[in-house]
């Protein structure tokens, strides 16, 4: 049903134009441009921009006196204008005149977004448009438009600018407007064909190259037009001006095809002469369209995941089945096939816009999986992405005085740590202290990772090679920031949880925390895979390796009595304090609030503009201890806390959650997807509706202005995983697929394609039955693990269980 394929806005809404762009940012891995409108300049509304993976650049500002540095994901000029007029008239814009239809839709099964919408000028001149816009999946270098303009009720002539726009900044995100942001320079602008043209621009600091080449061409009635142009060159802009008679009820069609290389592609020489070349190599936009489709085809049939809500629990607007799959769109346009090879990853707010300033953190964890299931070589060409800058995280973790690797808390061009040392509160105008680089557990979300490959996939070759070499160095960093108390336990003092609100304990001076719960399991979760890993290595790679490292036995010794010593902070009643001293805090005004502000999802930023601070109190941002019921089932920790001496079962973890839950502002959208993995085994019902909240998260801008900065992929992602692992209960291990089916009562179905270990399936799950189809090409049975049984299904077989 096109419903369930097709997100699509009636009327034009100045309030919401915003998010419109982000939810409708088109991309292929290399590179994303923002749906704004081709007549869009950066207004304050409307915010064009531009964004390749990886492309970074640093500059200095001056806050409060001091000289601070900050790297930003940089707008690249923008390659959408083109502007129309009738002679004597205004530049037509549906924001700025009467209009009198507007629709726009974005497909998700091609990858194209159209705009159609009828506008009358200050002459009563009706006018009608429509426009096809695509980023090319299937040619990563490639964008297109085709803009078809009617006069509705009259002739006469009709201005058309066709241009690149090079002036460009980063002003995206309010709060950064007042750093410095303008993060290129024009190196060259040139006509090098009657229709074509070529913008060069450079990046400031990082000498990033970039090149676009534009090809704008005329048509009527499918005949293409000789249309004399004039060249449209003003400050960092570079285009084509035309003037054409224009007849009232004929269509004129307008293409341009736009190619875009940076100095980082490979099988180039130079990027303005190759953005060029490809440009005229390119066909017309029908035959752009044409293999846009089949490439999208490709990808959908490898990542689709069907999910039949009954008509009665689906969501009112936005059907459930569309709100996945646009997930799974942007997650695809963020990082696909495209990627591999990139030297670059998935930034927390994809490449849809500026916040965070397009760093990288430690939402590769909710992210991976979604790839692993599906084309894990994505992952892997991810995972070298932290690989390639594993020597700054040996110099960090030096830097902090630990040994090992230390991968910072956010990431950018190089490894270094980007995290900003001041970060201003929009509420109070205020710039406070930034302590958010002490989230040392990212280091584990990047042992996570790399681990979670290695089980979808059994990489043996990237093992040996690279993960190994990772864990190794993760582990080593855990061990050596772990310290033995007087109570012979070992402990984590300095840092922050997952929670983020609490930075310090209350009226001391230096940032960080003891003993947060997530990271001390997760930092002996480490240490024992990295021991794992030695004993699947082959003896000489393992002897190689602990040369290289210089990594004796006895260091290794001293990694498991560190893994069976880590303290736990377990109250009596079986709590688990997210850090210790959480509950010795004071319980907070949960109601007051509410009803004082509202919205109390970003309560870091209410009180200390009420110059007080959570740290005072018992509650987070989003689950934190919480997380690791997440990460990590029942089957892995239970021993992991057995062999520390503490107790974990159940009940203990249901209590946990209630405790949590109660205490969580959801002031991240990744909260509602954790307590929505969570609460599916505990209270379904809420579970659903949690889910049901996390799915609006960036379609209805749940947060209050934080989508139209950028949709959160980490959220997006796990929500698919919730449909898959949750819902379907599909879950790879080292030995097998398990499979616990768990449908929601509103579910009637779940459908998806999968790969384990290079060979593709298909389940198909409903409320008695799954079924497993394996391919006629896999290499051989596959093992599934279901009500405690395992089976094996043949190549071209098919297996139905029972539920």
């Amino acid at each position: 049903m096109s419903e369930k394929w097709v997100l699509s806005y009636d009327g034009w809404d100045e309030e919401q134009e915003s998010l419109r762009e982000a939810l409708c940012t088109l991309g292929n891995g290399v590179f994303a441009t923002r749906g704004a409108g081709e007549e869009a300049r950066a207004d304050g509304v409307r915010y064009p921009g531009t964004y390749i993976g990886g492309g970074y650049n640093r500059l200095e500002s001056v806050v409060g006196g001091r000289t601070i540095v900050n790297e930003d994901l940089v707008n690249f000029p923008n390659w959408l204008p083109v502007k129309l007029r009738p002679e004597n008239g205004e530049w037509l814009d549906p924001a700025a005149m009467t209009l009198l239809a507007y629709r726009q839709e974005l497909r998700l099964r091609e990858g194209i977004l159209v705009r159609a919408y009828r506008v009358c000028d200050e002459a009563g001149r009706e006018t009608a448009i429509v426009s096809r816009r695509l980023v090319h999946m299937g040619a990563p270098h490639t964008a297109a438009i085709e803009v078809a303009i009617t006069p509705v009720n009259w002739s006469g002539p009709l201005d058309i600018h066709s241009f690149l726009d090079g002036s460009v900044s980063n002003t995206g995100v309010a709060r950064y407007r007042q750093l410095n942001h303008q993060h290129i320079e024009v190196v060259g602008m040139d006509t090098v064909a009657p229709d074509t043209v070529v913008l060069h621009v450079r990046t400031t600091q990082s000498r990033l190259d970039v090149a676009q080449a534009a090809r704008t061409q005329l048509f009527r009635g499918g005949e293409s037009l000789a249309v004399e142009s004039h060249p449209l060159r003003t400050e960092g802009v570079i285009g084509h001006a035309f003037t054409l008679d224009a007849e009232q009820g004929e269509t004129i069609t307008i293409e341009k095809v736009v190619s875009l290389h940076t100095s980082r592609d490979r099988a180039i020489t130079q990027p303005s002469e190759d953005a060029a070349l490809a440009v005229d190599r390119c066909g017309r936009f029908d035959d752009l369209v044409c293999t846009q489709r089949r490439a999208w085809k490709e990808l959908w049939r490898a990542f689709d995941v069907t999910i039949d809500v009954d008509a009665e629990a689906d969501l009112a607007e936005h059907p459930i089945q569309l709100i996945v799959r646009l997930h799974i769109f942007h997650l695809l346009q963020t990082a696909s096939p495209n990627t591999i090879g990139l030297d670059a990853s998935v930034p927390a707010r994809g490449l849809h816009g500026e916040a965070y300033r397009g760093h990288i953190f430690w939402d590769e964890a909710y992210v991976f999986p979604f790839y692993n299931l599906r084309l894990p070589e994505i992952t892997r060409s991810l995972l070298f992405y932290r690989y390639h800058r594993l020597d700054a995280a040996r110099a960090y973790a030096e830097e902090v005085g630990c040994r090992g690797a230390l991968f910072p808390w956010q990431s950018g061009s190089n490894g270094r740590e980007e995290t900003q040392v001041v970060h201003l509160n929009p509420r109070s105008g205020q710039w406070d202290p930034d302590h958010s680089r002490l989230q040392r557990h990212v280091n584990a979300a990047c042992a996570f990772n790399v681990w979670s490959y290695l089980e979808a996939t059994d990489d043996r070759g990237f093992l040996n090679r690279y993960g190994a070499e990772m864990l190794l160095e993760i582990a080593r960093f855990w061990a050596s920031l772990a310290q033995i108390n007087p109570g012979a336990r070992y402990e984590i003092v300095g840092v922050m949880g997952p929670d983020e609100y609490h930075e310090r304990y209350p009226n001391a001076e230096e940032g960080g925390l003891a003993n947060n719960a997530y990271t001390n399991v997760m930092a002996v979760w480490c240490l024992e895979r990295a021991l794992e890993v030695l004993d699947r290595l082959p003896a000489s790679r393992r002897l190689e390796l602990m040369q290289q490292l210089d990594l004796a036995e006895s260091e290794l010794d001293h990694w498991r009595t560190i893994s069976r010593a880590m303290i736990l902070p377990i109250r009596d009643d079986g709590i688990i304090d997210q850090f210790e001293g959480y509950g010795r805090l004071d319980e907070f005004d949960w109601e007051g609030y509410q009803a004082k502000y509202g919205s109390i999802g970003r309560l870091d930023r209410i009180l200390k503009a009420e110059e007080d601070s959570p740290d005072h109190y018992k509650l987070s941002k989003q689950a934190d201890l919480c997380m690791l019921f997440y990460f990590l089932d029942l089957k892995e920790l239970r021993p992991l806390c057995e062999r520390l001496g503490y107790p974990l079962d159940p009940e203990m973890i249901h209590r946990n959650v209630d405790y949590y839950l109660r205490r969580t502002s959801h002031g991240s959208t990744l909260s509602y997807v954790v307590f929505t993995a969570l609460l599916d085994r505990i209270d379904k019902e809420t579970g659903w509706e949690y889910f049901k909240t996390a799915l609006a998260s960036d379609i209805e801008d749940k947060q209050g202005g934080t989508t139209p900065e950028g949709i959160h992929a980490a959220m997006m992602a796990g929500t698919v995983r919730i449909v898959v692992e949750n819902y379907a209960g599909v879950r790879i291990r080292h030995d097998g697929i398990y499979l616990s089916p768990n449908l929601p009562p509103a579910v009637c179905r779940i459908k998806f394609p999968m790969r384990y270990r290079g060979s593709e399936l298909a389940i198909d799950v409903t409320s008695t039955q799954v079924q497993v189809m394996v391919d006629g090409s896999a290499a051989g049975p596959i093992p599934i693990v279901s009500g405690g049984e395992q089976y094996l299904v043949d190549p071209g077989a098919t297996r139905s269980l029972r539920l």
